[in-house]
């Protein structure tokens, strides 16, 4: 049968079905024990390779911005010290995520915690924290971290 123009050219194409983003497909997280400062940097920047991220990297030098791992679309900072991260350290970590034109998520990493002047801050930017437990095993504190561990890069 000989069809028109436009039945074979329809001047609308209707768009495709759209489905719910599937989950992350991913094997366990194989942990890093943290001995050593530079054991809690790895280990996160072990997480952040497991949850989709590429070329995870520490900098060479440690800038004074405190940004201890870079990715495409991501900066991320983690806090080997004995003491709760504090409000200055989340928020530099944030404006310093909003100053570098091409990252679209900030992540803070931390042995000690958050105090709770750093935590409602994070609630309020949307910023995840996790912290990091000897064992080398990430535990998100905030919204933001469950979405991002549910949902990966």
């Amino acid at each position: 049968a000989h069809r028109t123009f436009a039945e074979r050219y329809p001047s609308h194409i209707p768009l495709p079905p759209t489905a719910p983003r599937p989950a992350p497909v991913r094997g366990a997280f194989r942990p890093l024990t943290i001995r050593t400062a530079r054991d809690a940097v790895a280990a996160a920047a072990g997480y952040l390779r497991w949850l989709g991220f590429r070329d995870v990297v520490q900098p060479e030098d440690r800038p004074a911005s405190g940004v201890d791992l870079r990715a495409p679309g991501l900066v991320a900072q983690v806090d080997p010290s004995t003491r709760p991260a504090g409000l200055r350290a989340v928020e530099c970590l944030w404006l310093n995520g909003l100053s570098t034109p091409t990252t679209s998520v900030s992540v803070f990493f931390s042995l000690a915690g958050y105090t709770p002047e750093a935590r409602k801050r994070a609630a309020e930017i949307g910023l995840p924290l996790f912290v990091l437990d000897l064992t080398g095993t990430p535990q998100p504190v905030n919204h933001a971290a469950d979405v991002l561990a549910a949902d990966g890069a």
